[in-house]
């Protein structure tokens, strides 16, 4: 053998054995299909969880301590409210329903299924029904009731979870970040008029083609589909100014399905894409190729009639759209409609920024948390990490568990302080996912605080021991916020 042969196959051996090496660890490296689904504001269920929470944002503006179970349920051109609110704040809540059924654009309603006319709900003149009591003075005595702020016991029993990966840039899951982003697409060029004749239903789904690799972590490789089926006016009839209620521009017809299904392609699904930036810092267009796309466009034809006239809507339906998509896992609480003393929705939110905070913190790729909790108490039954073997820098699960339990508290008291959640500004969180949104301080409000990753880079740069040392050092600490 030349020594030019021999040199050749030694750097042969040198680089299998260094892809073999990097594809060491506890998972089998392999690809796969995965799914996730969204609706828009003006799917009924959606358009339930936004009344609920209206009147939510309502009671705290006015109470910031108000008790709250709200849910609502819609049919044809009725919505009712149902639940039960101990508040000192003065409600119109007919006013709060037509509100937030208003600004979903909801406003014309023909009783006739082949109308053309009628987008499914009209806030002007829909039945407004009020089923409405105070909160059982048995829970109100059981959690919260002369009880110091911290000592606050959970509103119910149940488990939740949070979830985060580092596949982007806000730690979300793609296939689930594009299907949300995309139905409020939908809804964005809507409300600016640029495709006027889209109406308010509509449901995205979006499959993608993943490496699982063998530290634990997922890669996104491929778009593989996009499914948009969106309810709009009735295409090469419809005038803009018989649409829009008021329009005084120029008149327009919609165009026909098949431009408006182009239309969909590039106004709203490719420049999602262009938006949501990857681990890698390319956007999410860099894997997505329009000719290989399996690409679903209202896939069923024309879609008119909508909103509650198409289906039935009640409050809760949508909790893997709230969330990851089918990523992670669910406790089976909803959220929409619910004060913070439920920790459905609390305990959610902080299990999110806990998940959020150790993967932006370099402690894991990928992470899911879970908690639980006994109506009336306080502290956590349990609390679990699962970091899929994706740990970084030589930490163990036992280790980041160790670090949740220094970084946070997880009482219901403590998550209402550190997430600000007696502020009224839950309306937004009711459409387009809970978590990946944007943190915001505004008017003094603090949005989606829950996505705002606390910084545990220190416990990044510590071994298992000076982990440990920590937490024996911060016991007693520890031993105040979290079961033994």
């Amino acid at each position: 053998m030349s020594k030019r042969s021999a040199d050749e196959a030694t750097n042969g051996v040198a680089k299998k054995q260094k892809v073999d090496d990097e594809e060491k660890g506890p998972f089998e490296v392999r690809t796969f299909l995965f799914s996730s689904e969204s609706v828009n504001e003006g799917h009924p269920d959606k358009l339930c969880d936004q009344v609920s929470d209206s009147v939510l944002d309502a009671c705290l503006a006015e109470d910031p301590n108000s008790k709250v179970a709200c849910e609502t349920a819609t049919k044809d051109n009725m919505v009712m409210i149902l639940g039960e609110i101990t508040t000192e704040a003065k409600l119109d809540y007919e006013a709060i329903v037509r509100g937030a059924v208003k600004n979903i654009g909801f406003d014309a309603f023909v009783d006739d299924l082949s109308s053309v006319h009628s987008k499914g709900l009209d806030y002007n003149n829909c039945e407004v029904l009020v089923r409405i009591n105070k909160q059982s003075p048995d829970i109100a005595g059981g959690v919260h009731v002369g009880k110091d702020p911290l000592e606050v016991g959970a509103g119910d029993q149940g488990i939740m979870f949070g979830y985060a990966s580092d596949e982007t840039s806000d730690c979300m899951p793609l296939t689930h970040s594009l299907a949300t982003k995309i139905g409020k697409k939908l809804t964005d060029v809507r409300k600016s008029g640029l495709l006027w004749w889209l109406r308010p239903d509509g449901k995205t789904q979006i499959t993608i083609r993943y490496r699982q690799n063998a530290d634990g972590s997922v890669e996104p490789l491929e778009i593989h589909t996009v499914v948009v089926s969106t309810q709009h006016a009735e295409p090469s009839v419809r005038k803009r100014s018989e649409e829009i209620s008021g329009w005084s521009g120029e008149e327009a017809t919609a165009p026909s399905m098949a431009e408006m299904n182009d239309l969909i392609i590039k106004e709203v699904v490719e420049t999602t894409l262009s938006e949501i930036i990857l681990k890698n810092g390319k956007p999410a267009l860099s894997i997505y190729n329009r000719d290989t796309c399996h690409m679903h466009i209202n896939p069923s034809g024309k879609f008119i009639i909508g909103g509650p006239q198409g289906d039935a809507g009640v409050t809760g339906r949508k909790i893997i759209i709230d969330t990851y998509g089918g990523w992670g896992a669910h406790g089976g609480g909803a959220f929409s409609g619910k004060d913070p003393t439920k920790v459905d929705r609390s305990a959610a939110y902080i299990c999110r920024q806990m998940a959020k905070s150790i993967v932006e913190s370099g402690l894991a790729r990928r992470s899911l948390v879970q908690l639980s909790y006994a109506i009336g108490v306080a502290k956590p039954l349990s609390l679990y990490v699962d970091n899929y073997g994706s740990e970084l820098n030589g930490l163990t699960a036992a280790d980041v568990t160790n670090i949740v339990k220094l970084a946070f508290d997880c009482r219901p008291g403590a998550i209402a302080e550190s997430l600000a959640l007696k502020q009224p500004k839950y309306l937004e969180t009711a459409a387009y996912c809970h978590f990946g949104r944007e943190p915001r301080i505004e008017k003094g409000i603090k949005y989606f605080e829950w996505e705002r990753a606390v910084d545990l880079s220190k416990y990044a740069k510590m071994s298992s021991a000076e982990v440990g040392a920590a937490v024996e050092a911060a016991k007693e600490a520890i031993e105040a916020k979290w079961v033994a």
